[in-house]
């Protein structure tokens, strides 16, 4: 019996019984739909993540003010003395292997042109800041160190700033008022999207920190040239956790901070997010695959108890076939060419399903959605491979059936 032959009887025979089929296939279409399903949500998330991490720069340091303690008492995050552009300076300069520094400083201000009014953030930073953050103009320039040391009234704005100020007009050259300073518009940022908790990036302004500190804000914070936050990226290659080490002696050092005593100041590395992040898509991988492992599993046993109860119900039909001159390995062939088509066919089916379900779950819950066609193929590969597992044994068996003993079977 050539193959085609084979495949045409074997869906013959799956359609004699099809109530009983569709149930055997039950389980492979379960297990191969909840893999898309969580693969395809996880692969979306894992995207969004590192889509959140890149707009935050790459090998970035963030040094901010951490918690106070006066006689015992300890404020919270934030209340210790500011850092100020000195310590800027002096990351840029003392400490190997930063690449660039910036100091930031923001709040929000009211930004007016012809009559239409937005509020939003306004950050004031160093001229290396963009470079700290990967984020820079998309038409226009940006401004320049020496803008920065007079205080010029420059600025650049997000693209939702634009948008909402100059709808389809360029606003490169134009004059924008914030607050009470006007100030000259030159340049756009390029799209940075939406944060993971739902900030929009593009509603921004960014003026030289000099401007913003002294013309906008006017925070009297009891510190010379306050900063609220240092950004310090590393070199390509260099270890963070190194210049890390280096920045936290060097900040103990410029804030008096006594041996033995508490940091005031908190340096995050962004790798331990990017490490923490592995982990934990390590972890859920496993889970995932025990789940896939578990769900093919029961899917398996589902199929081989069907082929052996359908090898007992056609055993007249095998032993008449052997008698008239078929092959042991014809009635082999042809029970794992069954299980191979209910196990193919059930993956085939729980892939549409899973990859509507994902869609589905996807919108209903607004989750980023990846779905991987290598995943789907592995899905079907899988499928595929636990009807040849799991029907090897009701077809061999079958193969094995005296002819006589068969015919006689009631």
């Amino acid at each position: 019996m050539n193959l085609l032959s084979a495949i045409r009887v074997a869906l013959i025979s799956l359609r004699v019984n099809a109530l009983r089929t569709v149930l055997a296939m039950l389980g492979v279409i379960i297990g191969v739909a909840a893999v898309i399903v969580m693969v395809s949500v996880t692969a979306g998330a894992k995207q969004a993540v590192e889509e959140q991490i890149a707009s935050f720069g790459a090998n970035l340091l963030i040094i901010r003010p951490g918690s106070s303690a006066f006689r015992g008492r300890r404020g919270g995050a934030g209340t210790a003395t500011f850092m100020n552009d000195a310590d800027v300076n002096a990351i840029a300069d003392e400490i190997d292997g930063v690449a660039a520094v910036s100091g930031e400083m923001s709040g929000n201000a009211t930004f007016v042109v012809d009559g239409v009014n937005w509020t939003t953030r306004i950050q004031g930073v160093h001229a290396a800041y963009f470079e700290t953050r990967d984020w820079f103009v998309e038409s226009g320039r940006e401004f320049y160190p020496e803008e920065v040391q007079s205080g010029a009234r420059v600025t650049m704005i997000g693209q939702t700033l634009a948008r909402e100020l100059f709808g389809a007009s360029d606003p490169i050259g134009q004059t924008i008022r914030v607050g009470s300073t006007p100030m000259e518009i030159i340049g756009v940022m390029t799209l940075k999207g939406q944060s993971s908790w739902g900030q929009d990036q593009d509603d921004v302004a960014f003026a030289p920190i000099t401007t913003v500190r002294d013309r906008i804000l006017g925070y009297d914070l009891g510190v010379r040239d306050p900063v609220f936050t240092i950004y310090a990226e590393t070199n390509s290659g260099e270890n963070p956790d190194n210049v890390t080490a280096d920045i936290e002696d060097l900040m103990r050092v410029r804030r008096n901070i006594q041996p033995g005593a508490d940091d005031d100041f908190t340096v995050r590395n962004l790798g331990e997010f990017i490490r923490a992040r592995n982990e934990t898509e390590n972890q859920l991988g496993v889970l995932l695959a025990a789940a896939a492992a578990i769900s093919l599993l029961v899917g398996g046993i589902g199929i081989m108890n069907i082929m052996l109860v359908s090898v007992t119900e056609r055993t007249r039909e095998i032993g008449l076939r052997l008698a008239v001159g078929a092959k042991r390995a014809d009635i082999r062939n042809q029970f794992l060419i069954e299980s191979v088509t209910l196990c193919f066919t059930g993956g085939l089916i729980g892939m549409g399903i899973g990859v509507l379900g994902a869609i589905y779950i996807a919108s209903l819950g607004e989750f980023p959605v990846q779905i991987q066609p290598t995943i789907a193929l592995i899905a079907i590969g899988s499928s595929a491979f636990v009807g040849v597992f799991f029907g090897f044994y009701p077809a061999h068996r079958a193969s094995r059936l005296d002819p006589i003993e068969a015919l006689r079977f009631e």
